[in-house]
């Protein structure tokens, strides 16, 4: 842990974090944009320069697609967000809803859980085929493999952290009066939120990937769409946009996450 003087500012040691990140991709770019420059280099033709595909966002009016097919880029980003954020959602409330219902019976534990272990391990893009077929090309398939993607892992660590959860504080809140209900509601769900969301954060990247994978496999708008409208078009240019949106919309996404973990859900048991 970095070790600040008596003196500096409490913000000071995140302000040396932001400039370490965008002097780290500065360089990045400024690599990239070299070796992308060199007219020798036979891979300019198919990753060029930050400056070559740079322009063509403000040429296309901020807009991708032909004739009426066409969305604008804020569309497309709007799109898959709401797509991921229903689908992340849906899991988390529906997961801890699960664990606790799963954790009210030891039997429910032992035949319950070995099939969320089995169902857990399936990689999101794997129902997309199903999801194709059961609801179409439609939002429900984009958010439905992202609810797969997380909603079983959710649901295991949320019974983990029941069971983690110290006798002493149970006992506890029994001895001041409180009954079942209450106990569930003021010191169980509470104490187990911060290590569901933190989980929730680290799966949001599986979450995210599984989106963009639906999109590009049958859904037609969102981010992924604007990736394989480059590759129908043979534009390199427009697929290294979309990768750019796509790697600079989901550190976005999780920097929010983290900040809602810091914010909302900081203590922990």
């Amino acid at each position: 842990m970095p070790h600040s003087s008596p003196g500096a500012p409490a913000w000071q040691p995140s302000l040396l974090a932001i400039a370490c990140g965008l002097l780290s991709c500065g360089v990045l770019v400024a690599i990239w944009e070299v070796a992308g420059s060199n007219p020798a280099n036979p891979v300019t033709q198919v990753l060029p320069p930050p400056s070559q595909f740079l322009p063509v966002l403000f040429e296309s009016d901020f807009r991708v697609g032909l004739g009426s097919q066409s969305a604008s880029i804020y569309q497309s980003v709007t799109v898959t967000l709401i797509r991921v954020s229903l689908g992340m959602a849906i899991a988390f409330v529906g997961s801890i809803a699960c664990g606790l219902l799963i954790s009210l019976s030891k039997w429910s534990e032992l035949f319950i859980l070995p099939i969320l272990g089995l169902m857990a391990p399936i990689a999101p893009i794997a129902w997309v085929p199903l999801a194709l077929v059961v609801f179409g090309v439609s939002n429900l398939t984009a958010v439905f493999i992202v609810f797969m993607g997380v909603f079983f892992t959710l649901t295991i660590a949320t019974v983990a952290e029941i069971k983690r959860l110290p006798d002493n504080l149970l006992m506890t809140a029994q001895n001041l009066g409180g009954g079942s209900f209450n106990r569930w509601r003021w010191v169980i769900i509470p104490a187990v939120l911060p290590g569901v969301f933190t989980l929730l954060r680290l799966n949001f990247i599986a979450a995210w990937m599984a989106v963009l994978a639906a999109e590009m496999t049958g859904l037609r708008d969102g981010l992924g769409t604007v990736v394989m409208t480059g590759r129908n078009l043979f534009n390199s240019n427009l697929i290294l946009l979309g990768i750019c949106i796509i790697g600079i919309t989901g550190f976005a996404v999780d920097r929010l996450l983290l900040f809602i973990q810091r914010k909302f859900f900081w203590w922990q048991v």
